[in-house]
């Protein structure tokens, strides 16, 4: 009854928030706009009147005052297919909606693979529109993250471009899973069981997670005494198709290959395929690892060895240091670097 009369007397107004929730009108606000400066009695305590009260903050009066907008953007520079057919975006953005779960930000996505999605999404990044911008799937030539620093749009990157693993390369905001670690201890996995001709199937090389997973295989290599050769690598372009021709072609080049690690778990999943009409027994003739532990790679016939990255972590991580970023805090990094492990199944 006491809630339904304080609703029909009109808009819940803060003060009435503060004096329900018995804390001062500066504490509902900090609230109210995701402040970490609030002890988790308070904020409880807020929450639940704000829920009894029915009280929705007027976003375009805040606005004129903090100047937020409450929204944040995710772009992604793929394709509608890519982005909601495999299932790291689905987990990145599983992640990233956990990590604003505590704060008044709206998350949009936003695809930009076409000349005319890039131009749309391009004049909607302005502080007028969103608070700051996640970018993921980033290719070296994307003038995205110069155009956001122009607009001074606090941006948060989804892996590290490539340009950064350059000495003396300009810094950036990112968070990233140990890509060149994750492919070395997938191909000393490999050297370890006995396999003396270890391939690869790489990711495109303008992109920083297709670099680094080719780095650490090569440091693999070499760290085993073995030659590096050129005919052993193949290139894709993440999907399971390239994957099929990379194996192909690596067949072709290597006859003689008795393993290959492959840098995401759809391309291995196209490598079993290209493997198993070459007539080649996986693992007893070529040993197979793939790189995400998605969960195709537990449905793929035999089951997909593979290194685990934790996408979902990645997308609260870059949720978080985007926040922090938002509210003029100092990071302890502005580089997040995320562990992984390799999973052991039948594929090697």
């Amino acid at each position: 009854m006491t809630t339904q009369r304080t609703r029909s007397l009109g808009r819940p107004t803060l003060d009435a928030v503060a004096a329900r929730a018995g804390v001062g009108r500066g504490t509902v606000s900090r609230v109210v706009n995701g402040s970490p400066q609030v002890s988790p009695e308070a904020r409880a305590a807020v929450q639940q009147a704000i829920a009894e009260l029915g009280y929705v903050p007027n976003r375009a009066a805040r606005a004129l005052v903090t100047q937020r907008t409450d929204s944040v953007a995710l772009v992604v520079s793929e394709s509608e297919e890519r982005v909601f057919g495999e299932p790291f975006f689905a987990g990145i953005v599983r992640g990233i909606s956990s990590g604003l779960l505590d704060t008044p930000m709206q998350l949009w996505l936003a695809m930009a693979q076409s000349p005319a999605e890039r131009e749309r999404v391009e004049h909607h990044l302005t502080p007028q529109h969103v608070d700051g911008v996640l970018l993921l799937s980033l290719h070296d030539s994307d003038p995205l993250p110069n155009l956001l620093e122009q607009r001074s749009l606090p941006a948060v990157l989804g892996g590290r471009p490539a340009r950064m693993l350059q000495p003396g390369a300009q810094a950036a905001y990112f968070v990233d899973v140990d890509n060149a670690g994750g492919a070395r201890q997938a191909v000393e996995y490999l050297v370890e069981r006995g396999r003396t001709r270890v391939a690869t199937i790489a990711g495109p090389q303008d992109m920083g997670v297709g670099v680094a997973r080719l780095a650490g295989y090569r440091q693999a290599v070499q760290a085993s005494g073995r030659p590096l050769s050129e005919q052993l690598i193949a290139y894709g372009d993440f999907s399971e198709s390239s994957g099929t021709a990379a194996m192909r072609r690596l067949l072709e080049q290597c006859p003689d290959l008795d393993a290959v690690f492959v840098a995401s778990d759809l391309m291995a999943c196209g490598a079993l395929r290209a493997l198993r009409d070459a007539g080649r027994r996986v693992p007893e003739d070529v040993a197979v690892v793939g790189f995400e532990d998605a969960p195709i790679a537990r449905q793929s016939d035999p089951p997909l060895t593979t290194v685990h990255q934790p996408v979902e972590e990645m997308g609260r991580q870059m949720a978080r240091l985007l926040m922090s970023r938002i509210r003029h805090e100092d990071p302890q990094t502005p580089h997040i670097l995320l562990a992984t492990h390799l999973v052991h199944r039948a594929s090697a």
